[in-house]
């Protein structure tokens, strides 16, 4: 099972199995970590699940359009963002690390 560690906006850093087929969004989300909101749920039209993938980002499938477009309005957008909902977890995704930035929501 994919291990995913989320930095959160106060410093906090949990360490979570997240199971394969599920996004990096439903991991933060299922074990009730602050900071990734996702008002949508997952459907790619709110960008409140913006994150910056700081390790693993090579086992996720290249940005859509879509998403492009939604970070283009999200806050402090660098170039390791991506939205946590359309982060896909598979058996290769080990050692996935995504800081949770403080302007979510």
């Amino acid at each position: 099972m994919p291990k995913v560690t989320y930095e959160l906006p106060d410093g906090a850093s949990h360490a979570l199995d997240v199971p394969s087929g599920q996004s990096v969004m439903d991991g933060s989300v299922r074990n009730n970590l602050p900071g990734i909101v996702a008002e949508c749920g997952g459907s790619c039209s709110c960008a409140t699940c913006h994150v910056f993938v700081e390790e693993g980002a090579s086992c996720f499938d290249e940005p859509t359009d879509e998403e492009r477009d939604l970070l283009e309005y999200a806050e402090g957008v660098r170039p390791n963002s991506r939205l946590s909902c359309q982060l896909i977890l598979t058996e290769d995704c080990q050692g996935v690390r995504v800081t949770v930035p403080d302007t979510n929501g």
